[in-house]
């Protein structure tokens, strides 16, 4: 599943629109017959899971399986559609985005199942980007959001991380982080050594936390940020 995510930070005046579109993005979106999936979500201030919206930073990311898609040319128009991209144009917002293709990971979101790609691998120093998204349960959101500071913090103030932001589609309750690494081994360090994050990733499971959850990696295929 390759991905286009962009994100879309407006001046405080434009704010009231960023919330427009939100609602409005939805209507060419659906009918874009090449998505497999969309989400238009708004975005936390801290780089992760964050209680605390950042009303001037607003994201869309949209999936595809289309893999005759992965040339620049007029890419984001073909995706995101005429008039997404010119809305974007009119208000001119800072916008960082990212062209994914999907390699390996594991879940679900909304009932689309991401599965490994054959046809794509990481280089030994390749940076990758990862997508950590959950669907939260109603009776766990007060252990959720008590363990989100300290494992938020190992993220942020981790080496080996070159970007990362907090995203989320319904305020509390459906939650996702979009990082990127400097290899896929400083991802796994921090997946498998950081205390925090161990602990929090063993209290998920054993407690049950999400009703949905997904993890998955991409290689970026192109992005705005030079890192």
């Amino acid at each position: 599943m390759n991905a286009y995510f962009i994100i879309l930070r407006y001046k405080s005046w434009q704010i009231p629109f960023a919330f427009l579109s939100m609602a409005i993005f939805r209507i060419p979106l659906s009918l874009n017959k090449r998505l497999s999936l969309f989400k238009l979500m708004g975005t936390g201030r801290n780089g992760s899971f964050d209680i605390h919206p950042d009303l001037n930073s607003w994201a869309i990311i949209v999936f595809y399986k289309d893999r005759s898609l992965q040339s620049e040319d007029q890419l984001e128009k073909k995706l995101l559609g005429s008039f997404i991209t010119n809305w974007i144009s009119i208000f001119k917002p800072q916008k960082n985005l990212f062209h994914l293709e999907g390699v390996t990971g594991h879940g679900s979101w909304d009932g689309l199942v991401f599965n490994r790609n054959p046809h794509a691998t990481f280089k030994e120093d390749e940076a990758i980007a990862t997508l950590t998204r959950a669907t939260i349960r109603i009776n766990r959101l007060k252990a959720f959001w008590k363990a989100v500071p300290s494992s938020s913090a190992a993220l942020i103030h981790n080496p080996g991380l070159l970007f990362s932001v907090g995203v989320g589609e319904i305020p509390l309750i459906k939650q996702a982080t979009f990082s990127v690494w400097k290899s896929e081994k400083d991802l796994k360090l921090f997946a498998y050594q950081s205390k925090e994050h161990s602990e929090v990733i063993q209290r998920t499971r054993s407690e049950q936390w999400y009703s949905e959850e997904l993890f998955y990696r991409f290689k970026i295929l192109s992005s705005s940020i030079k890192y």
